[in-house]
């Protein structure tokens, strides 16, 4: 059965749906669907929908209409989705439902706003949570999102805090019909009051936020591994990749576990390749605890876009691959924020306002870095505020005047980001993470002497007689009322197939327009003029500030899809994305070429010569 929001429900909500997916006898999904991005927050970017995945045993399958269990609710989604999901919750519950539990994956003000709801509708419900879980849940029950705080609105009413059961361990529980639900604490700085839901009997692991891809599918599972592949993939770097530590030991911890589908709480299940998937994971945890250089990221979030602001600037210092480490001050133990700045090469820390004071936990954290950090490594300080902004400015002045160096202008933003911002954020990240790779070439060559080894090695110097065809790659996106912008100059391009016509092009993982090249993405490659083309390298390889216009000042034209051509280029093709394969330090993307020109007919492409395969 499916609930579909009503014409008359805010943003897109009217295309949001909520279907039932049996699973088993007594179980069903209720996946929540929304066709378009749900929020700006990074790990939406490839724009791709997404699911909510909640999951209810007890379900109204006939056969239960006159038991005595209790309906237990796994990982309800949040406000979003809240019309469409309480209406096929009703239909799916017995008619008299006199106890409802609720266990929750992790805690934030958007599943506070459902839970008040299920309270009212339900008076006799049991929240089921972590100890982190528990202490936020408290916190932040009463409170409102201070963009709904509107003087012309009238306030909610708040229904009383439930009674909440406390999972310290792991601890399982008999839920009737033989099921047995084992919950598994998953505390991360992203999600402190993290847990995790293994029923034993199926071996069905509902991971909430681990393991998840934003992709809207009415598909109970996905089709095959490759599928997915590049959304997980995408979902893990945005969200995962700070926190590697931690989910590396939780992995190895699920893996003890006798899985048989693992079930996110967006996207598609895991059926045949979930072991692959874990496997994945490993691999990309220990590739994050390889890097040389480590940043770290302290940071409180009362209302996640603080978070969300974080969580972009390190997915940006991630590209250019530097380590970040993510800490919540909410819920780091002393020791281990004091070992981290003692260890780390750089310092970003974020912080709300709430009542035109910083959270004691970020004032705490400001200590410690301040006595213990070293004054001669950068630091950076982001935030977001609803009607002022004294965190940052406490932030500001108390670094300044202690003597540390800002490695960006501060961030402040007001509520969250939009596109555009996250955008932004992501390349003042990258640039960051830069200046911190160009200062630890500059002392490497300091200490031995000026002499660079690699760009003398015979082998790299035979790789630089390869040559490629010079050009500029653009990219255009619309984007939820916004437009972002990408270009960057290319020469590891080369045609990959006849039949569909194709080619390939080498692109780093810090470059900007990285971002506007998944899947189904769409791009012009401009192939530039031997002799013309000093004008426009000089154009495209100067540096851009964060979220500046790449075509300020230029005349462009458009493809089919509206993607920039440079009028004085040689020829353009138009492609789209098709495939991308991790390769070292660039991502290799195979692209359709589905329309070109040629501009200037008497001339000949310009070819770049390197006298190293060291650099470009």
């Amino acid at each position: 059965m499916t609930f579909t929001s009503p014409k008359n429900s805010q943003s897109s909500s009217k295309e949001r749906q909520t279907i039932s997916l049996s699973i088993d006898e007594n179980l069903i999904s209720l996946r929540g669907l929304s066709p378009t991005r749900l929020r700006f927050e990074i790990e939406y970017g490839l724009e791709r929908g997404t699911t909510a995945n909640s999951f209810l045993f007890s379900a109204d399958n006939n056969s239960l209409k006159n038991t005595n269990y209790p309906a237990v609710l796994v990982h309800p989604p949040g406000s979003t989705f809240k019309d469409v999901f309480l209406d096929a919750l009703r239909d799916s519950l017995v008619p008299k439902c006199d106890e409802l539990w609720i266990v929750i994956g992790h805690i934030n003000p958007n599943r506070i706003d459902m839970l008040r709801s299920l309270a009212k509708i339900y008076p006799n419900i049991k929240l089921i949570c972590s100890v982190p879980g528990e202490k936020l849940l408290k916190e932040l029950w009463s409170l409102e999102k201070p963009s709904s705080l509107d003087e012309n609105k009238v306030k909610k009413t708040i229904p009383p805090l439930p009674k909440i059961q406390t999972i310290k361990k792991q601890e399982v529980l008999s839920i009737g019909h033989e099921y047995k639900l084992q919950l598994i604490p998953a505390p991360t700085p992203r999600w402190p009051g993290g847990l995790l839901a293994f029923e034993k009997t199926l071996g069905l692991l509902m991971s909430d936020k681990f393991f998840a891809a934003h992709v809207c599918t009415k598909n109970w599972e996905e089709a095959n591994r490759s599928s997915t592949e590049e959304d997980r993939r995408y979902y893990y770097d945005c969200l995962m990749a700070p926190m590697a530590n931690q989910v590396d030991k939780l992995v190895e911890k699920l893996e003890e576990l006798d899985i048989r589908t693992i079930a996110p709480g967006h996207g598609p299940a895991i059926e045949g390749s979930w072991r692959s998937l874990l496997n994945d994971y490993r691999r990309w945890d220990e590739n994050q605890q390889n890097y040389s250089i480590k940043v770290a990221l302290l940071f409180a979030s009362a209302y996640g876009n603080t978070a969300a602001i974080a969580d972009a600037l390190a997915n940006g210092i991630r590209k250019t691959g530097i380590q970040v480490e993510s800490l919540n001050c909410e819920f780091t133990p002393a020791n281990e924020l004091l070992k981290a700045i003692q260890e780390s090469d750089a310092y970003l820390i974020g912080s709300p306002t709430l009542g035109g004071h910083a959270p004691t936990p970020i004032v705490s954290a400001l200590g410690v870095l301040i006595a213990e950090g070293n004054k001669e490594k950068p630091v950076g300080i982001f935030g977001s505020y609803g009607w002022s902004g004294e965190a940052l400015e406490l932030l500001e002045s108390k670094l300044s005047d202690s003597g540390f160096k800002f490695g960006f202008e501060p961030i402040k933003i007001k509520f969250s980001p939009n596109s555009a911002m996250v955008k932004k954020l992501e390349e003042t990240g990258t640039i960051f993470g830069r200046s911190l790779i160009k200062e630890q070439k500059n002392s490497e060559r300091r200490t031995s002497g000026g002499i660079s080894a690699s760009r003398s090695n015979p082998t790299v110097l035979a790789l630089g007689r390869i040559v490629g065809s010079l050009c500029i790659l653009t990219a255009r996106k619309n984007n939820e009322n916004e437009i972002l912008t990408g270009a960057m100059v290319a020469s590891w391009v080369s045609q990959a197939s006849f039949s569909p016509p194709g080619i390939s092009i080498a692109v780093a993982k810090d470059r900007a327009v990285e971002s506007l090249l998944h899947r189904g993405d769409n791009f012009t490659l401009n192939i530039l003029a031997n002799g013309k083309q000093h004008e426009l390298m000089k154009k495209f390889l100067k540096p851009f500030p964060p979220g500046a216009d790449r075509f300020s000042g230029i005349t462009i034209q458009t493809s089919p899809s509206a993607q920039p051509i440079l009028p004085e280029a040689l020829a353009w093709l138009e492609g789209s994305v098709q495939e991308r394969m991790e390769c070292g330090d660039h991502w290799l993307i195979y692209a359709e070429i589905r329309y070109g020109k040629v501009l200037d007919s008497d001339r000949v492409t310009a070819v770049h010569h390197r006298r190293t395969g060291a650099t470009y």
